[in-house]
C-alpha cells in the first residue's frame, strides 16, 4: 500500500473546491417517452407546462463536498452515476440547476477525449495544446522534449513529426495526457486518463499526479480502475445514480464499493 500523504495544518484549512447541494440536469431535445405513437405524442402535448420535445435527465442530485489543497480525490461509481458530469461542472463547463460550486483558482479538465487536430503533426499539437492551457511559447519550448518523452510516442519511430491521424488510439490518448500534465494546475480534473497505455505509462502518470499534488493544489481522478485509485488517491467520492453515496478514505470507500458491485 502506498504511503499516505499527510496534509499540513495550513493545507487542511485551505479549501480548493466546495460543492454545495449541486444538482445538474440535462435537457435532451427530440426525446420521447413513449413508442412514438400519435396517442403518446398527444398525451405529452396535453400535459400542462411540459415541453413535449424535451426530456430531462437529472444527472447529479444534491451533491456536497469540500476538497482541500494537497488532496488527490478519486471519483468512482457504476456507469451513468454522474462522475464525468460532476467533473465537468467543477471545471465550469456545465451549469448547476441548483446549488453552487466554488473554486480557488482555475480548474483544468484533462480527459482522454480532449480534441486534437488530426491533420496536424504531433509536434504542432503539442505546441497548440500548451498554448491553449496558457503556457508561454518559452515554457512550451522548454517542456516540449519532456512531453514527447513522457508520452512514449517516439518509441517506435519519429511519430511526433507525423499527422495525428496516423497514431493509434493509445498513442493519441498518451499524448493528450502528456500535454495536459505539462502544466502545474491549481485544480486538476482527470477523466479516465490512467485507463490508457501500458503499465509503464500508467506508472509514469501516477507519479506525475503525485508531483502535481505537491506543486499545486488538488487532483480529481475519475476512473474505473480501482488499482489506479488506490495507488493515486487518499480520498474517494462514490457517486451512484447521481447521489453521493460515500465520501471517505480510499480503502474504506473502495471496500464498500467493491462489495456493492461484487468485484
Amino acid at each position: 500500500m502506498k504511503p499516505q500523504r499527510q496534509a499540513t495544518p495550513a493545507e487542511s484549512r485551505t479549501p480548493t473546491v466546495i460543492a454545495d447541494g449541486v444538482h445538474i440536469v440535462y435537457r435532451v431535445t427530440g426525446a420521447s417517452s413513449g413508442k412514438g405513437s400519435a396517442t403518446a405524442a398527444l398525451s405529452r402535448i396535453m400535459r400542462r407546462g411540459e415541453n413535449p420535445g424535451v426530456r430531462e435527465v437529472h444527472a447529479v442530485k444534491g451533491v456536497s463536498f469540500t476538497a482541500y489543497k494537497g488532496e488527490a480525490i478519486g471519483l468512482i461509481g457504476t456507469n451513468g452515476s454522474g462522475k464525468s458530469t460532476l467533473l465537468r461542472a467543477v471545471a465550469g463547463l456545465l451549469p448547476c440547476e441548483q446549488g453552487r460550486i466554488y473554486t480557488d483558482g482555475q480548474p483544468s479538465l484533462m480527459g482522454v477525449n480532449a480534441a486534437l487536430m488530426d491533420d496536424l503533426t504531433g509536434e504542432r499539437n503539442v505546441t497548440l495544446g500548451c498554448l491553449a492551457m496558457g503556457m508561454s511559447r518559452e515554457q512550451t519550448r522548454e517542456r516540449f522534449d519532456d512531453i514527447v518523452d513522457f508520452s512514449g510516442i517516439n518509441e517506435k519511430g519519429d511519430f511526433v513529426t507525423l499527422p495525428m491521424r496516423t497514431y493509434s488510439s493509445g498513442m493519441r490518448a498518451r499524448l493528450r495526457f502528456s500535454i495536459g500534465a505539462a502544466k502545474d494546475h491549481d485544480v486538476l480534473l482527470i477523466d479516465e486518463a490512467l485507463a490508457t497505455g501500458d503499465r509503464a505509462f500508467q506508472k509514469r502518470s501516477e507519479d506525475r499526479i503525485r508531483a502535481l499534488r505537491a506543486q499545486a493544489g488538488t487532483v480529481f481522478l475519475v476512473s474505473h480502475n480501482n488499482k489506479s485509485i488506490r495507488d493515486t488517491c487518499d480520498r474517494v467520492l462514490w457517486l451512484e445514480r447521481g447521489e453521493l453515496r460515500m465520501d471517505g478514505p480510499t480503502e474504506q470507500v473502495l471496500e464498500a464499493y467493491e462489495k456493492f458491485t461484487g468485484k
